[in-house]
């Protein structure tokens, strides 16, 4: 029997001035593990004129991580931050209660050609946690283990596999894992993970029981400990996943809870302007207006 239970491709979807390509949730498949949501940032060129630019929006219930290939982006949130992430550095914030934050093309880039190609990716809070304070965290990118196994790269971006444990401060057990190969290898990896497991291909291809996958997919697994494939040469992939919640968990907008009574409170809090402003900031985005818990 087949070891892949489900073929999930990117969707576009558009996330204000900025067109993604939607990976989870996916109405067949809502989550893998503790992830929520993923969404596939570019890569896009963009000119002088041409910025990202979200305004302040809110979150509950959730850490989101974002992760560059190329490009920059300024955060700030309602925590009183101001970073700007790089490409191999981790930003992860933990809505918890209630957080707001804005993600923009940095001054220093705002007039002149650049690109942007990363990630960014929402992993929800255990129901003991989901009411805990916002939190923020930067993490460099020489401070995520990173090695050379079985002839191919590997970084733990988040959580633990592999006998490690990235410094990226998790609240589940969980793993995010970056796979680069630039020749052809066979791996087999089942024995370093667990729960739900899934597979993202951002470039070149693999092999898996004769069939072969490109980019821009992702592979869930029947069964993690049977994660065995074929890279392809210049390959880059992302292996993600962990134990599942015991409770069902709800997506509306920007807001994951385990109860719909928390989502209707953030939603009413947010029309209401009660989230702590982000400083610097005077727009925000509204509340959309749209079926709750609509499936896409």
């Amino acid at each position: 029997m087949s070891n892949i239970s489900l073929i999930i491709e990117e969707r576009p979807a558009n996330i204000g001035n900025f067109m993604v390509g939607r990976l989870l949730p996916f109405r067949e498949k809502r989550m893998v593990g503790p992830f929520a949501f993923i969404d596939h940032m570019g890569p896009a060129a963009m000119s002088g004129h041409e910025n990202l630019d979200v305004p302040p929006h809110p979150h509950i219930g959730l850490s989101t991580l974002t992760f560059l290939f190329e490009g920059e982006i300024e955060h700030r949130d309602s925590l009183a931050t101001d970073v700007i992430i790089k490409p191999g550095q981790v930003n992860w914030m933990t809505a918890g209660s209630g957080i707001a934050h804005s993600e923009r093309t940095p001054k220093h880039l705002r007039q002149t050609d650049k690109m942007l190609h990363g990630l960014q990716i929402w992993v929800a809070l255990p129901k003991a946690l989901e009411q805990m304070a916002p939190e923020f965290f930067h993490v460099d990118e020489k401070d995520i283990p990173s090695w050379e196994q079985d002839g191919v790269n590997i970084k733990l971006i988040a959580g633990e596999a592999f006998g490690k444990k990235s410094p990226v401060p998790v609240y589940c057990p969980l793993y995010f894992i970056e796979i680069k190969s630039t020749t052809r290898q066979k791996l087999s990896i089942g024995n370093d993970l667990f729960g739900e497991s899934a597979l993202y291909i951002l470039e070149g291809g693999i092999e898996s029981e004769g069939h072969l996958f490109e980019p821009r997919l992702i592979l869930i697994a029947n069964d993690a400990k049977l994660c065995e494939f074929t890279m392809l040469e210049n390959t880059t992939v992302y292996i993600f996943g962990g134990e599942p919640f015991p409770e069902e968990r709800f997506i509306y907008w920007n807001f994951v809870a385990s109860e719909r009574e928390l989502i209707e409170q953030a939603k009413q809090d947010w029309l209401e302007q009660k989230f702590k402003p982000v400083p610097g900031e005077t727009d925000f985005v509204p509340l959309p207006n749209q079926n709750p818990y609509q499936k896409k």
